[in-house]
């Protein structure tokens, strides 16, 4: 594999690793499995890459040999009663590429009304998001009391609720 198909791939694996994660972690019961199965499912996306069509869509892609190769570890592993059987893994499977595509529209939505917003405001908002963020310090960062920067998030998030409704009836109607 050349060095720019080799670079292309990682940058989509990068980008679709979280989601693929996520949708094994769906599948497979123990987290402690979950590495496992993500492993390999890297390994058969990298052998399998040079067939893989750039103008497709590399996380449906992934969603499909991830569940593979999770029907593979139940395969493995059939003898423990308290697996799923292949047929709930497939539909598991299904359900979760469906609720990935409609999480990732809404991200797109969310993301274009974040960019509609005030940069000072959009700050704060992530702020407050942050691993570990304390409301209490983004509040004063803010120059707002606690209880003022609760109501000020309060309509915030009501603001971009409206916004990617109006969005999600746009793009319905389109």
């Amino acid at each position: 594999m050349d060095e720019s198909r080799r670079a292309e791939f990682l940058a989509q694996y990068k980008a679709a690793e979280p989601a693929i994660r996520a949708h094994v972690r769906r599948l497979v019961p123990l987290r402690s499995d979950v590495d496992d199965v993500l492993q390999e499912v890297a390994v058969v996306l990298w052998k399998k890459f040079p067939q893989f069509r750039p103008e497709d869509d590399f996380r449906r892609w992934a969603f499909g040999v991830a569940k593979y190769e999770v029907l593979a570890w139940y395969r493995d592993r059939g003898r423990d009663r308290t697996m799923l059987s292949g047929a709930m893994v497939e539909i598991l499977a299904d359900d979760a590429i469906l609720e990935d595509s409609r999480l990732h529209a809404q991200q797109e939505l969310l993301d274009r009304c974040m960019g509609k917003l005030d940069p000072r405001d959009r700050q704060l908002i992530l702020a407050s998001y942050r691993p570990a963020a304390r409301i209490q310090d983004v509040a004063v960062q803010s120059g707002r009391s606690v209880g003022g920067f609760y109501q000020w998030l309060h309509r915030m998030r009501k603001t971009l609720l409206d916004c990617i409704r109006a969005e999600m009836q746009r793009s319905e109607k389109a």
